[in-house]
Parts: C-alpha cells; structure tokens; sequence
C-alpha cells in the first residue's frame, strides 16, 4: 500500500506512542455520554471559563469521538468532535489538562526520547481523524460556542490517514462510492440518508409483524435461477463440485414456506441479477417479499397502500416529494392514498398502436416486425421471446408516462408463468405493479398454486432458454414437488428497497443510497 508523506509521519507518532507503552488501539470505552444528549442538557451545567481555568475541570461529562477540526493558540487547542449524534468543540489548555496512557494517568511523560506534557500530547499526536475519549466541563466561548473543558483525554485509535487528496472534500464521487465511510464522517446528509434507510426499514418490519406476518430466511444459492425472468449468477460449489445459482428471488422458497404452515411470511434481503449496471439498476439489490396465504392481488393493493400509510406517519415524511423521472425530469409526486389504478393491456395498446392480447409463444418474428414498423425499438429486441418483447415494450411506450403512485394491473397470461390466470379471463393473470413518476417500485401477484399449469409453464420457459432468451425463467422441480402437496391459496409481494428510498431521498444514483455498492477493480481500470 502507498503511503503520504503525513501518513508515515503519523505511523511513526504511533509507533513512538507504543514504545512509550501508551496504548494507541483501546479495547473499550464504557460510559460514553451521546454529544447530542450532552448538548441537551447543557444549559443546566454551563461553568464560567475563568472558573475553569482558575480550579480545573469537574469531570461532570465524559465523551468519545472522531476529531474533525484541530488548531492550536498558545496554550489552548481548540478541535472538534463528532459521534453517532452530534459534534462538539473541545478544548485543552496548557497546564489543566492530564493524559491517559491506557495505563496510567500522567501529567508529563517521555515520548520518541523527548519530555512531552499531556498539553503537547494533545497538541501535536492528537491528529485529525484520530478518536479520542475526553472528561471534561462545559462552557461557552465568547463567540457563544458550546466548548468541553478538558480535564482528561485518551487516544482511543490513531488514524493512520488523513482525509485522501483526491477525496476532494465530496466532489469525487467514484471515491465517496468506494470509501463511504469518509463520506459519512464528513457530510451529514450522507450520514442522515443512511440512517432513514435504517429507518425506513424498521418501520416496514413493524408493519408486518402488526399484521401477524413471520420472518423468515430462505438460501442465497439454490439449484435452480427461477422466481424472476433475469440473467442469473453462477458459481461453483467446490464440495459438491456442481454449479448453482446466486438467488434471482427468494419466491419460490418463501412459497414453499407456506407448505408447510406457514400463512404469512417475509423475508428482507439481497438478490442477484447479472444484468446491466446504470444508475437505475444494480446486479445486487435488496428488497422486501411477502406472501399470504388466503389473499388475492386485491388484498395486496390494500396492504400496500396501508404500508405507506404507515411508513410516511411513523417517519414522519411530506405526503408530497418531488422525485426525477428516468430523463432526470423533476415532478411533485403525492403520495396520499388511494392511488391511481391502470389497465396494462388497455393502455399498452393505447399507447403502442399494437394490440398485445394477439401475439402468441411463437409470434417473435411477427411482433417483433410490428414493433419496428411503429418505429419503436429496444436492444436485443431480436433476441427475445414474447413475454419479454411485451414486457420491453411496456418499458418504452407505457412507464415512462405514468407520475404518480398508480397500481398497473391485468396482464397477460404469457408475461407471468408465476401468476395465477383470472378465473373471469384465462389469458390473464393476476398481477399489478406501482409506478413513481417511471419507476418500478413493487410487485404483486395473485399465486399459481395448481402445479400441473406451473409445470406446464415452466416447461415454455425452458423453450425459451433453449432460444437463448437469457432472461426466461428457469425450471424448478422442488418447487414443483412442494407445490403438489397442497399449496394454499396466496398473493405474493416484492418491493425494491434501494429504488424507493432512493426516489423518497431524491437521489439520481441507486449507489447513492447503498452503503458499499459494489464496484469495478480498481486494478481493471488501470489496465
């Protein structure tokens, strides 16, 4: 690893610190005091500063914290902490200030061979970055800055790094994405973001154990990539020397589930896609899914509808939030239930010029021909197969136009070989979507639990692998098998947890709401 010139200047602080037995890197701090609960009850234990200076700190608060700031005057350093919760000034005068070595309490100690106070400690080896422990009193400067008296301080870990040059205080976004943590430690919005997600996904969780639904956990890696029409991962298996499958979703194990009892179930987790990356899109994802047991795709929408409801009053959101569509267009989205319903079959054809109920598994030549005939085109339209030309052709023509939280419902029989077909229309299933201004946000189904039509199904999916459609759904005999011991009537749900707290934070880049999000070698970008 390549290192600054500060950088082996602070390693060698360290290791100065360690031959004179300080203990650089603590094992634990118990009593820490939360800076924003300080700050709370500040008012109550202000001392005067002269008072201060003249008889030394109480030790009335204790604190630890990341050091942002830091400048000397004299015989003060001024530096500034911060926490989980909030940051705070300190400040260490020259002779009213002790050092604690990890082992001992010290006033003045030999450092690197020289005579150091524990005034200079803080001066010169307590660095930017570094964490430190402090026990002090409050008091205000005469600029009415909330400042800790420090009486005592501890380094609690040394920092070998400054902030990197090319960080270029949160300008440079391929650095923020792949050292986010400097992110969090400088930009509290970024910080914020992540904690409404932490939040966002609590209330979700609370939502459902509310409503008497189970959490479970089903595999990452499975035999088969079926659940979803997407391009799957694979990997090997070194023991079992097979390949399997990283999850596309967790469906067809959740259905499985409820077998065996289980009525209603959740699960919140990652799944896999090896599609194509844009700021819309990732190959790991995280989403939220659901079934229940003796629901329909209509008991869904009331759930869903009921779920946000919840969310924005136990967050607390504006019922109103100005989201960009996918040309970057900004629209004020209102959130306030019930929401919109459109027909899928009756606007696509509206939209397209097509009639999509006419087109059959084998009709790729024909549809394909018609599509372009109405100049509409997509990539690898050529490649497809019917389902998932229709579906593409939603994506162009239909999605893009609707802006407000809608349900898009009634689709054809041959898009869903999961779904469950109307019992008033066989050629339809019964399924919706929500859309924001363009964006997919959740699905839903009413489930095929009959498992002869889903053999059959799967069997036309694996005609369509045999074509090369690298998106058709995949067999799955085990779930078959499961299936044909009496699967309970259900609806299933799935939403995209990184798309709609993106869309709820505003932000244009899915990674943006992805503490680490995966990213290509640095390695390989060099060469």
């Amino acid at each position: 690893m390549d290192y600054s010139k500060e950088s082996i200047d602070r390693q060698k602080k360290i290791q100065d610190m360690k031959e004179a037995w300080i203990i650089c890197y603590a094992n634990n701090y118990r009593g820490k005091q939360d800076i924003a609960k300080i700050r709370e009850v500040s008012e109550k234990h202000l001392k005067d500063v002269d008072f201060l200076m003249e008889n030394w700190a109480i030790w009335e608060f204790k604190t630890a914290g990341r050091i942002v700031q830091s400048r000397g005057m004299w015989k003060l350093v001024f530096a500034k902490i911060i926490d989980n919760t909030w940051d705070i000034q300190v400040c260490f005068m020259k002779d009213k200030v002790h050092f604690n070595t990890g082992r001992d309490i010290v006033w003045v100690m030999d450092i690197g061979w020289e005579e150091k106070t524990a005034f200079k400690i803080a001066e010169k080896f307590c660095q930017v970055w570094d964490i430190v422990w402090v026990v002090w009193d409050l008091f205000l400067t005469k600029h009415g800055e909330l400042t800790i008296f420090v009486k005592e301080f501890q380094v609690m870990s040394k920092a070998v790094r400054p902030l990197p040059e090319k960080f270029h205080w949160l300008t440079d976004q391929e650095t923020i994405y792949r050292q986010r943590y400097l992110d969090l430690i400088t930009n509290n919005e970024t910080y914020d973001r992540f904690l409404f997600r932490s939040r966002f996904v609590k209330a979700a969780r609370e939502f459902y154990w509310k409503n008497d639904f189970v959490e479970i956990e089903t595999p990452i890696l499975g035999s088969s990539a079926s659940g979803a029409a997407a391009k799957p991962f694979i990997t090997h298996h070194n023991d079992f020397d097979e390949d399997y499958f990283l999850r596309i979703a967790p469906e067809t194990s959740l259905k499985k589930a409820t077998v065996g009892r289980f009525e209603r179930v959740f699960e919140i987790g990652k799944n896999f896609r090896n599609e194509w990356s844009d700021p819309s899109h990732m190959q790991e994802f995280s989403v939220i899914e659901h079934y229940a047991a003796w629901w329909n795709y209509e008991d869904n929408m009331k759930f869903t509808e009921e779920l946000f409801d919840h969310i924005f009053t136990s967050l607390e959101l504006n019922i109103e939030i100005e989201i960009k569509d996918k040309d970057w267009n900004a629209r004020m989205v209102n959130f306030t239930t019930p929401w919109q319903r459109i027909d899928y079959i009756e606007w696509v054809n509206k939209a397209s010029g097509l009639d999509i109920t006419s087109y059959k598994e084998g009709d790729e030549e024909k549809l394909i021909a018609d599509i372009k005939a109405k100049w509409i085109h997509f990539e690898w339209m050529d490649k497809m197969v019917v389902p998932t030309l229709i579906d593409y052709l939603y994506k162009k023509v239909l999605r893009p136009s609707i802006t407000w939280p809608a349900f898009v419902y009634n689709y054809p029989k041959l898009m869903q070989p999961l779904a469950r077909q109307s019992d008033l229309d066989e050629n339809m299933v019964e399924q919706f979507q929500v859309l924001v201004n363009g964006w997919e946000i959740l699905k839903a189904y009413s489930e095929l639990v009959d498992p002869k039509v889903q053999q059959a199904n799967f069997d036309v999916q694996s005609g369509a692998i045999e074509k090369w459609d690298e998106e058709a759904t995949s067999w799955d005999d085990d779930f078959v098998l499961a299936m044909e011991y009496a699967m309970p009537p259900q609806s299933g749900w799935w939403m995209w947890i990184d798309r709609i707290v993106s869309l709820l934070t505003e932000q244009e880049n899915l990674r943006d709401v992805v503490l680490f999000p995966l990213m290509k070698s640095e390695k390989k970008d060099e060469k």
